[in-house]
């Protein structure tokens, strides 16, 4: 119980920062775009509680990390109506692609913070195991919200390069991915998506990090 405790204490930070991120650059990346839907709703903002759904993004995951070998989880769906977007097709696939970009710039950000612990040899291991949550955790959430089933990142991206027949035969799984996605995690057939692009992620967060850390190591 006390490994638990220790490690929902490293992983709390990271996973907090990485949910509110993404839905802040969703919504972002809208108004942006041209819809002011999620602005209106203060959805554009770094404040972690109007992101945060009780049960997808704290009773869900608690309960199943305590009793089953897999964790899932959401956070509040950012609200965007797509037809108030510039151009609607192609602009759906860059507010969508925005939460995942917030994630790897995040993986980054916790890459170079490892590397300064280290350079200014802090010897607690809590901020050390934290950077490395940091990394994996949001590693983790962008690999998955990449996923090419609507209504995730994913499958917006792949509705947008659609062409508009196929992409609107696409758009009608929406309403039961939730379910194909939760069958995917059970299943353990996810993670034959997860694994190489978390791999592929982390080589370009270290290739992205290089400039700021050759000069540490």
């Amino acid at each position: 119980m006390e490994e638990t405790i220790r490690t929902i204490a490293v992983y709390a930070l990271p996973v907090l920062f990485a949910i509110t991120l993404h839905e802040a650059a969703h919504a972002y990346a809208a108004k942006y775009f041209g819809d002011n839907t999620a602005y209106s709703q203060g959805r554009m903002s770094l404040n972690p509680l109007v992101h945060i759904d009780i049960w997808g993004t704290i009773v869900i995951p608690v309960l199943m990390f305590l009793f089953t070998p897999f964790v899932f989880g959401y956070a509040k769906p950012v609200p965007v109506e797509f037809g108030r977007l510039r151009n609607p097709k192609r602009d759906m696939a860059w507010v969508a692609l925005a939460g995942p970009l917030a994630n790897f710039i995040m993986a980054v950000l916790w890459l170079i913070l490892g590397v300064l612990l280290v350079f200014f040899q802090v010897g607690e291991e809590f901020p050390h195991k934290m950077a490395q949550a940091g990394i994996v955790t949001n590693l983790l959430i962008m690999a998955f919200n990449l996923l090419p089933i609507p209504p995730l990142d994913g499958g917006r991206i792949v509705t947008a390069m659609l062409p508009h027949r196929a992409a609107y035969a696409f758009a009608r799984i929406e309403p039961y991915g939730f379910f194909v996605v939760l069958a995917l995690v059970m299943l353990k057939v996810v993670g034959y998506w997860l694994t190489p692009v978390m791999a592929l992620g982390g080589y370009l967060v270290q290739l992205a990090a290089t400039p700021f850390t050759f000069f540490l190591l």
